[in-house]
């Protein structure tokens, strides 16, 4: 009966195979779907002589037609087709589930809403806990626990030392400390970018088995990467760059049985390469081109300088470690510059990274960013402006990870600087880059707006480009990348020729790699969840690697006439194996669009001209009473004693300067306890803009935001959880567009009260010309909402004024709520 069920399914696989061979027109879309508010093209694929430009789009459920449009004809030859149209669809932003049909071509069912990305950005992390060594979660067993033995080295080669722990760099359990260091620093950018326990979960423990221990997993996760880099540097001078070599791919193993021999025993130790900045190989033919040690140095310096600012209040000894080892690394790397290359023994392969001031420029970067110390800055600026554009991006090529890391985030940093000239200087060499890749993708008509190069690890510059795009939107507001950045985020989702996601098991249901070059796969039976496999790779390169034997028929035959191939196949090892550091790459820019999603879903919102939330949609009698404040605070008793009365809820918005004052304390904890929204106003009270000229930026774009961290940072105090706050009052209640986005970009929207609504100047003293009574105030307020009702109205009344004003709106909430719920209003917290 068991062997009946094998043929049959057999069968049925391969009438499908044949099925979708005889096929001839596809369309393909993100199958993990779209946030309603995005960018959102599909792209159709033809091998037939004619095709219509004519598409539309389906409600799922009804079959009805609920989008029509026109293709833009794009080059479909560049994929080996007869025709290709990009299919724009994105004024249709209705959640729910759809399909497109154009031609004969009908594609798969996609969701549209805004939880998406929900879980994408933790979801990776299970291919990083597959791959860590040391002890290994995936298999709960210890591996490589002889590590290793220091050789070329002129006085301590033959030593052994501890350097165990880290993760594996791919199928093979090679240790590179370039990549796992940028790997690390990802996973820590990421969580200072999105700091939103929400987003990132606490649902394993240090270790990486099931358990919560009070730390998100990416922090774990990088830890773990941090307490290897620390054996890896056990002081000033001597530095490791990598355990094991290209030995160690003799076959494929589970790495518990890892018994390959370099000399020690079969799995008895492994070769632990010294940073020298020198030449390393064993062979004439196998020598690396290193000529200094600053790319390695400073990849130590930039994650050990970002790990200590990110676990400072987590395990403050270990970031005052981290942060001595950063600055000796620094300076280590800025007294021998230079690149530092992997060694190899038996192949010619090996990561030829030649460019290494971005590196320096990242480590200073990234000192400047946490500490505001100028000197950094100047360091910094120094380094960024020796390589404007990452080379790879301007040339269009590259050899075997020569330039990496594929992005610079030390540009971005300075793009957030308070000096306009360095801002926008940076700015305009993040803008250069992308320049580059949009008009490499116009120059070719490519369907899917691709111009990355299709070296090795295609994927991992598809994800440094969508990375850029969206942090050089967020430092300029500039839109001009919206479409080329929603295209390459599409493709690793299955908007490319092949119709497959490129990130193993995401989404659940969709086309994703299946039979990856890995142990997991070929020795267990089980997937590479969430690892981003290396990516299409040019299909002339393809042809000359060495070692590549397809084992299974190819189901992407019909799509491998284009520039590039790709095989869900375990004998290609150059396009569909899982990467430590490309999956890692992932996290920043899944984490965004899922804080980005977050944005989106919420009441239905009315903005103002600079573009914070000043009224919600609704039918509904519910309005929103606010109380911001800094130093005084003395009205906050009496407020809760009113809403208490009435059992309502209410949302308070503090600043860093009140929360600091003992005094407030216990009404705080109060507040908190009684379930009261309590958000952040700012750390220092800072005035965003000119009161004369709203349109210019007071503060610099990373003061505003170290300020609105240290903000989140004092409410975390009280219990606050900080990752669910949906909304920020602005210092003054006054910004602009560009604070706006700012804090936009931090995952929180900028709220105000309703223009016209009067009680916000309660604030002000006889003395003052623009003086107001309660009285008044309350008669205004009254005579607003028999005009224009107060239906999602935000109500602002300052808990706390200046001694002169005796008249104190605040001792009149009592009266306001009484009167306003005898009109049938009621009354309701934000978030």
């Amino acid at each position: 009966m068991k062997s009946h069920l094998i043929y049959l399914l057999l069968a049925v696989f391969s009438f499908q195979l044949v099925n979708a061979q005889q096929v001839s027109s596809w369309i393909r879309v993100n199958q993990l779907g779209y946030l309603p508010n995005s960018v959102k093209v599909a792209v159709f694929l033809s091998k037939e002589g004619k095709a219509d430009k004519v598409f539309t789009v389906h409600d799922s459920r009804t079959n009805a037609e609920v989008y029509r449009g026109e293709g833009k004809s794009v080059n479909g030859r560049r994929w080996g087709m007869q025709h290709a149209f990009r299919l724009n669809f994105s004024s249709l932003s209705a959640e729910g589930e759809y399909y497109i049909r154009c031609n004969s071509a009908k594609s798969p069912v996609f969701k549209m809403n805004a939880e998406v990305y929900n879980g994408t950005a933790d979801f990776i992390l299970r291919y990083m806990r597959q791959q860590r060594c040391g002890y290994n979660p995936y298999l709960d067993t210890l591996c490589h626990q002889h590590d290793g033995y220091i050789i070329d080295h002129p006085t301590r080669t033959g030593e052994k030392i501890d350097v165990r722990g880290g993760w594996h760099d791919a199928s093979d359990y090679l240790q590179y400390l370039p990549t796992s260091a940028t790997a690390t620093f990802q996973m820590l950018f990421a969580w200072q970018q999105t700091p939103d326990k929400t987003i990132f979960k606490d649902e394993y423990s240090a270790n990486g088995r099931k358990g919560v221990n009070g730390i998100p997993d990416i922090l774990d996760e990088a830890r773990w990467g941090l307490d290897w880099m620390i054996r890896m540097n056990p002081d000033s001078t001597l530095m490791f760059n990598q355990i094991a070599d290209d030995r160690d791919h003799a076959r494929m193993r589970i790495p518990s049985r890892d018994e390959v021999d370099y000399g020690y025993g079969k799995g008895v130790g492994r070769p632990v390469y010294p940073v020298t900045g020198k030449p390393q190989g064993f062979r004439p033919d196998r020598m690396n081109r290193s000529t200094g040690v600053a790319s390695s140095a400073a990849k130590y310096a930039s994650a050990f300088a970002l790990g200590a600012e990110v676990f400072k209040e987590i395990d403050r000894e270990l970031s005052d470690l981290m942060k001595e080892k950063s600055d000796a690394a620094y300076r280590y790397g800025k007294k021998y510059p230079g690149n530092n290359q992997t060694a190899c023994v038996v192949s010619p392969y090996f990561y030829e990274e030649d460019n290494w001031v971005d590196d320096m420029e990242l480590a200073a970067a990234a000192k400047y960013q946490t500490t505001g110390n100028d000197k950094w800055l100047t360091d910094a600026d120094y380094w960024g402006q020796l390589e404007e554009i990452t080379p790879w991006m301007e040339l269009g090529r590259a050899r075997h990870y020569q330039f990496y890391p594929f992005i610079n985030l030390g540009h971005y940093y300075l793009s957030q600087v308070s000096d306009p000239t360095i801002s926008r200087k940076y700015q305009s060499y993040l803008k250069r880059g992308l320049m580059c890749l949009l008009e490499k993708a116009q120059k070719v008509d490519d369907p899917f707006m691709n111009g990355v190069p299709f070296m090795w690890c295609s994927n991992n510059l598809v994800t440094a480009a969508a990375t850029q795009a969206r942090l050089y939107e967020q430092a300029s507001g500039d839109p001009t990348f919206m479409e080329m950045e929603a295209a390459l985020r599409d493709w690793l989702f299955g908007c490319n020729p092949w119709g497959t996601s490129m990130i193993c098991g995401l989404p659940a249901d969709g086309d994703s790699p299946l039979r990856t070059h890995s142990f997991v796969t070929e020795l267990l039976g089980d997937h590479t969840y969430g690892g981003l496999v290396d990516g299409p790779i040019e299909r002339m390169r393809f042809e000359t690697l060495r070692g590549v034997t397809l084992r299974y028929p190819d189901d992407y035959a019909p799509f491998q006439a284009g520039v590039a191939v790709y095989h869900d196949d375990p004998g290609d090892y150059s396009s569909n194996e899982p990467t430590m550091d490309g999956t890692a790459g992932l996290s920043f820019y899944l984490s965004t669009m899922e804080k980005m999603g977050k944005m989106e879903k919420g009441l239905p919102k009315i903005v103002d001209q600079q573009g914070a939330t000043v009224r919600f949609s609704t039918s509904k009698k519910v309005a929103y009473l606010i109380f911001p404040a800094d130093s005084s605070f003395e009205g906050a008793p009496s407020i809760l004693k009113t809403l208490d009365k009435h059992r309502i809820k209410a949302s308070f918005f503090l600043t860093g300067n009140c929360l600091r004052m003992p005094e407030h304390a216990a009404v705080i904890n109060k507040i908190v306890r009684k379930g009261h929204y309590v958000g952040g106003h700012s750390d220092r009270h800072l005035l965003y803009a000119p009161w004369d000229n709203r349109d210019v930026l007071l503060v610099s774009p990373d003061s505003l935001q170290r300020d609105f961290r240290n903000n989140m940072l004092e409410l975390r105090k009280f219990g606050v959880g900080v990752e669910k706050l949906p909304y920020y009052l602005p210092p003054y209640e006054y910004y602009n567009r560009e604070s706006v986005r700012l804090i936009a970009n931090m995952g929180q929207i900028t709220l105000n009260y309703t223009p016209g609504i009067p009680t916000a100047a309660d604030y002000t003293t006889p003395d003052m010309k623009q003086y107001r009574s309660s009285d008044e105030l309350i008669e205004a307020l009254y005579r607003y909402e028999t005009t224009n009702g107060l239906e999602g109205c935000i109500i602002l009344i300052h808990p706390g004024t200046h001694p002169d004003r005796k008249d104190k709106l605040y001792l009149r909430l009592d009266e306001i709520v009484r009167t306003l719920k005898q009109k049938g209003y009621h009354f309701e917290r934000l978030g």
